[in-house]
């Protein structure tokens, strides 16, 4: 049935996007290397105006353990450092007038626990999130049977539903595997 296979390409999009959506917010977590894409999240006050701090300064990393951020007006210099002082990056920003500089500490073996169980949980929220498209999902094709949908359709839809929500689960594990690897090594 027709209506089947687009609910399986909807419940695909949306387990796609979750994943995509951990993705991003796994890039947050620092491994102890700089990287621009950590200060992604954290706004700076720009005339009263919550704004990303990328779209206020240039952000670069001249080696491994700095941060380099250079505001385009150096007004707002301490408003950037009060943004990341206070975000819950733990980053400990020092200007010099017209630039901040971030060292970036090697992680602490309590550091990095703290880390592997913040990206496990936050593994466990897309988990959640998938397994509830997938319950949407099948809601709507027990409702095609009174569309004329078959048993055996709806039967067989449910099954590939199953089997999608088992693939993104395995993506997500493998995700979160990567990453632990990566706090653990580094």
């Amino acid at each position: 049935m027709e209506e089947i296979d687009l609910v399986l390409e909807d419940t695909k999009e949306r387990m796609e996007k979750t994943v995509q959506f951990l993705t991003k917010e796994l890039t947050k977590v620092r491994a102890g290397k700089a990287m621009p894409n950590m200060l992604d999240g954290i706004n700076v006050d720009y005339y009263n105006v919550q704004t990303p701090i990328i779209q206020v300064a240039s952000i670069s990393t001249p080696d491994n353990r700095t941060l380099f951020i250079k505001p385009w007006d150096k007004t707002i210099i301490q408003d950037i450092e009060k943004a990341i002082t206070e975000s819950n990056l733990g980053l400990n920003p020092q200007n010099d007038g017209e630039n901040i500089i971030i060292n970036i500490p090697p992680l602490t073996e309590e550091r990095r626990l703290v880390l592997i169980k913040q990206i496990k949980n936050e593994g466990e929220k897309e988990k959640i999130s998938i397994r509830s498209v997938r319950k949407e999902s099948n809601e709507y094709i027990k409702k095609l049977s009174n569309d004329g949908a078959s048993e055996d359709e709806i039967r067989t839809g449910e099954d590939q539903i199953q089997k999608i929500t088992n693939s993104y689960i395995e993506k997500i594990d493998n995700i979160i595997g990567i990453k632990e690897k990566e706090l653990i090594t580094i």
